[in-house]
């Protein structure tokens, strides 16, 4: 999905976390979107992320990390879905990993993003593909979480907001 739209937008290279097709100190930061739970060597990761950026430059993770995730919708309808991301890494481990790579915290701060304009919104348009925690809950699991959530849709007015981390590193 990056992939197709970063074309529009730019210059793009097909890479990996753990080898990145970039010369030394050469990028002005990295954002990495809900994507950290992919990554299977978090350490060289980011000492893959200290070779190419230039000094000082930010690292950006959004995420939602185990123990965090009570201001996100989705867990409260899907709370199945819990037990997926207590397997993420958290965001002790984060650090740590950035840490021993030259990494130092700048902040850890819940950012609010409209998700939906309502429930209803939320409930329409829900892609079980887009959400880790979602695909790796069991069918009975979704259709309950989709029901809870449809049965409070017929009730509920205003948008959904959520509050995922944004962890800024330097």
């Amino acid at each position: 999905m990056a992939r197709a739209s970063a074309g529009r937008a730019g210059q793009h290279r097909v890479g990996d976390a753990l080898a990145l097709p970039l010369r030394d100190s050469t990028m002005d930061a990295a954002w990495l979107s809900t994507m950290i739970h992919h990554v299977a060597d978090l350490d060289a990761a980011a000492r893959e992320l200290r070779r190419v950026l230039r000094p000082g430059a930010p690292v950006l993770i959004r995420s939602p990390f185990p123990g965090r995730h009570q201001r996100i919708a989705l867990f409260h309808w899907f709370p199945e879905a819990v037990r997926v991301l207590r397997r993420y890494p958290d965001l002790a481990r984060v650090r740590s990993a950035f840490a021993a790579a030259g990494f130092t915290v700048s902040s850890v701060e819940p950012v609010a993003q409209t998700t939906a304009a309502s429930l209803a919104e939320l409930a329409e348009h829900l892609d079980r593909r887009a959400h880790t925690p979602l695909q790796l809950i069991t069918d009975e699991e979704y259709a309950g979480g989709l029901a809870r959530l449809r049965a409070a849709a017929r009730e509920a007015t205003g948008p959904v907001v959520d509050h995922l981390d944004l962890l800024v590193l330097r």
